[in-house]
């Protein structure tokens, strides 16, 4: 039972080794892999030397240092959530990161992203996820969001919420509207209740009112026996057209003669 135990303990703090990449991969070669996702790793071991990966997916792990990620010069995005990292430092060496996300580890202040600043191409950053309630302790500051947008200039997504570019201008619309309706649904903190709605105008507005004048019931009464006769007459006339039709069709078919 112990060495079971040990077994499973080894297994959650896992150290990336070139076996474990080309097992799990099935390269050959390091500097081919190009998309990788691991789980059940505590230390990034020679990743480094995948200098050609461009999709890296380790969340979900327990992971503390990032040094090794410094010389992958080409990753553009990188899921880190879910682990227990407070130095961003050796990203600032992957000059092709678009996509970040780092929510869920344990990042405390503003200043722990100014590594990330000379990224020019970075326009993805999540530090935090409503979904699975992931979050960073940086996140806690009312100025957070206006100091982060300051910051990356060229953010076009923060935690999951477009800034610009195509629907941004929707999205903050939908944002305003919703947060003004919120606001006029409440008074000093309170809920304001409305009195039910009622109709504009009776029930009986709508109902089609018969005069009691003898003049326009007879006028009603008169119509309707002109409309009656014109229906009569439209049918007589489908009649005959449908007759002389047929009648001018045997006429044009060609006379037959037995043999």
């Amino acid at each position: 039972m112990d060495s079971k135990r040990d077994k499973d303990q080894d297994a959650e703090c896992e150290k990336i080794t070139a076996v474990l990449l080309k097992s799990r991969t099935g390269e050959f070669d390091l500097e081919s892999i190009l998309f990788l996702k691991l789980r059940g790793i505590h230390d990034l071991g020679c990743i480094g030397e995948c200098i050609n990966l461009e999709r890296l997916d380790l969340s979900g792990n327990n992971i503390t240092n990032l040094a090794p990620l410094a010389s992958l010069r080409l990753l553009s995005v990188l899921n880190l959530s879910a682990n227990r990292i407070s130095n961003l430092e050796p990203l600032r060496s992957c000059e092709a990161l678009q996509n970040l996300n780092v929510a869920g580890n344990i990042i405390s202040s503003i200043e722990s992203l100014h590594c990330l600043q000379p990224l020019r191409k970075l326009e993805n950053i999540r530090l935090k996820d409503n979904t699975y309630n992931f979050t960073n302790p940086v996140c806690r500051s009312a100025s957070y969001r206006t100091v982060v947008l300051e910051m990356f200039p060229n953010l076009k997504v923060l935690d999951g919420e477009r800034i610009v570019g195509r629907g941004s201008d929707l999205y903050q619309l939908c944002k305003d509207i919703d947060d003004t309706i919120k606001a006029g649904l409440y008074k000093n903190g309170q809920l304001i209740e409305h009195p039910d709605c009622k109709p504009w105008v009776d029930d009986s507005y709508w109902e089609i009112k018969r005069s009691n004048n003898a003049i326009i019931e007879e006028a009603y009464k008169q119509f309707n026996d002109v409309l009656h006769e014109c229906r009569l007459l439209n049918n007589r006339a489908t009649h005959v057209i449908s007759q002389t039709e047929r009648s001018m069709s045997l006429k044009k078919q060609p006379k037959q003669y037995a043999i």
